[in-house]
């Protein structure tokens, strides 16, 4: 399970997880055959993240794989939490390459055991009819928000959240390039984000004027994304979840991303874990 990240707004943001950038974060070190060791900073909460999680072993796969194979799609599982002080292994498993798409497995493991088991799917672009419906909603624009972000590796603006629904302005806050896989990455982290509160605005007990940890325990279950097109997370882009439902504790967040000028370039979805705080 990757645990909560909620912070009140308004709060400094974490020193320690600013200590090293995104991109030095996904400069990952072989060891081995298609394995790779990484480390993330202390996060609020104590910890890893698991958006940087899913990040890292996303970029492990992704090393294993031809440049003209973009990634499509990834699901993935949160097992354990993760220690941010070890370094995580990250094992990829070759499962297929085909001449259209190929296929990675990635398992991370720290000294508990595996904290997350990820497959992911790449193909090389073919022309094909490009068709959209999603819609991005209207949002007040970020530079009217403030910020909010719990971290110094990315900014978040967010409007007043409304019960089972929460949108808002992400970017990684320090440039990382042109580099699409990279690109893909950085996405993946920034994913993990907004979901939560998706999950927690719909329940019954949800109190908007007490920080969510205050409230709450959660954690994400599980994480799945489809990439449909190439975006910069350079530049501020619109994240946007729904929550239809609470059950046996557990709430599905289902999201979509969109760059500024309503192009929508994945689509997200994440089931979460949430129960009352005893008192």
């Amino acid at each position: 399970m990757a645990r909560s990240r909620r912070l009140a707004p308004g709060r400094q943001r974490h020193r320690d997880s600013a200590a090293v950038d995104f991109a030095t974060m996904m400069a990952l070190e072989p060891h081995g055959t298609d394995v790779w060791v990484g480390a993330g900073p202390r996060y609020p909460w104590g910890g890893l993240y698991g958006g940087q999680i899913v990040a890292q072993a996303l970029r492990a796969g992704t090393f294993t794989v031809d440049d003209r194979y973009r990634v499509h799609s990834l699901h993935a599982y949160f097992i354990r939490s993760g220690d941010h002080t070890e370094p995580i292994r990250f094992e990829v498993d070759r499962v297929r390459n085909g001449r259209s798409f190929c296929t990675r497995r990635i398992t991370a493991r720290q000294s508990v055991g595996v904290i997350l088991n990820m497959t992911a799917s790449y193909q090389v672009d073919e022309p094909a009819p490009k068709v959209q419906t999603a819609v991005m909603p209207e949002l007040p624009p970020a530079e009217v928000l403030p910020e909010e972000s719990w971290s110094e590796i990315f900014d978040r603006r967010v409007p007043p959240r409304r019960p089972g629904l929460v949108a808002g302005w992400m970017r990684v806050a320090k440039a990382i390039g042109d580099d699409p896989a990279l690109q893909a990455c950085a996405l993946a982290y920034l994913s993990d984000d907004l979901p939560t509160e998706a999950v927690v605005t719909l329940h019954p007990d949800w109190n908007r004027n007490v920080p969510p940890e205050g409230q709450f325990f959660s954690a994400s279950l599980d994480h799945a994304m489809w990439f449909h097109r190439p975006i910069d997370v350079d530049d501020w882009h619109v994240q946007t979840y729904v929550c239809d439902g609470i059950m046996s504790s557990r709430g599905v967040s289902l999201g979509h991303v969109f760059t500024g000028d309503g192009t929508h370039v994945a689509t997200v979805s994440q089931e979460v874990l949430l129960r009352p705080k005893r008192r």
